[in-house]
């Protein structure tokens, strides 16, 4: 069994568990450059990726100081660390998952 353990990046904070289970969820998502809000406690969290660097995670203290440390380093690069608040709280939408056997033709999304 694996346990992912979330810290602060500016206080080495750890969440509560159901911030632990928002953030775990957080860690699938396929992007780079995106704010996303971890409820309840309202952690923020960098997906940076690529030349964004790594994902960096805030607790709710210091969730102004990851956005200011972002814009520092990367603002440079391209908008996405400017981008201003509200923040969504999952990446990945309503799109449905889709599976593909080998051998058999993916799945039609429903109507």
């Amino acid at each position: 069994m694996t346990r992912l353990i979330f810290r602060c990046q500016f206080c080495s904070r750890r969440p509560d568990p159901l911030t632990q289970i928002s953030l775990e969820k957080t860690v699938v998502d396929v992007t780079f450059g995106a704010y996303v809000d971890a409820m309840p406690e309202q952690w923020l969290v960098w997906h940076g990726h690529g030349p964004y660097g790594p994902p960096r995670y805030a607790c709710p203290e210091h969730r102004g100081d990851l956005v200011a440390y972002l814009r520092e380093h990367y603002g440079a690069i391209g908008p996405h660390p400017w981008k201003g608040p509200p923040y969504p709280t999952k990446i990945r939408g309503d799109r449905q998952e889709r599976r593909v056997s080998i051998g058999r033709p993916a799945p039609k999304p429903p109507a």
